[in-house]
């Protein structure tokens, strides 16, 4: 079902999957505590090898909440957040095995989107990852994310974006994973 942010403000998620547009890409997502949701991404996706998927929050408080030793990025996280930034903490038993691919880490994110940010903050910390099959480019355009509209519960209207995906730093062994918008340095 396509709908407006303010119609899908008004529900209860518990198991459903929805796409939504980030400061970067569109994302799709549920609930962390939703291990059928997260199996759901991953089929869609046509995701064989279950790599890890990251934590969208809406706060700092929100990532302290699911993460430990958050001063180890603090730095980076007061300085572009909210952005695309992607930052791999410890994690805290709150996330699930099934969310890190059995890690005992977990990248998180505060996007800079107005429609993120209002999604993340009525339901909380979500599992997320770009809209798209594995080893395609991610989505930009709206209308792309409509072929998926059969897969998932909710695809919330968006605009055409035209970013790239974020950039990935590991604070425990201070290494970038992957280069996205943010140059750090």
């Amino acid at each position: 079902m396509i709908l407006n942010v303010k119609d899908l403000l008004k529900l209860n998620l518990k198991d459903e999957v929805i796409v939504f547009q980030t400061d970067t890409v569109y994302g799709i997502g549920c609930l962390i505590n939703s291990e059928s949701g997260v199996n759901k991404i991953y089929e869609i996706k046509k995701r064989e090898n279950k790599t890890p998927l990251a934590v969208l929050c809406a706060n700092i408080d929100q990532v302290k909440s699911i993460v430990d030793r958050f001063s180890l990025g603090e730095e980076f996280a007061l300085r572009h957040w909210p952005g695309a930034l992607t930052l791999i903490y410890p994690k805290k038993d709150i996330i699930g095995d099934f969310i890190t691919s059995g890690l005992k880490t977990v990248g998180v994110r505060i996007p800079n989107d107005k429609i993120a940010l209002s999604i993340l903050e009525k339901f909380g910390p979500m599992a997320v990852t770009s809209l798209n099959i594995s080893s395609e480019s991610p989505i930009l355009n709206f209308t792309d994310t409509l072929r998926f509209e059969n897969d998932v519960d909710y695809i919330v209207r968006g605009i055409d974006l035209s970013s790239i995906s974020s950039t990935v730093f590991d604070v425990v062994n201070q290494k970038i994973l992957r280069q996205g918008t943010i140059k750090l340095g």
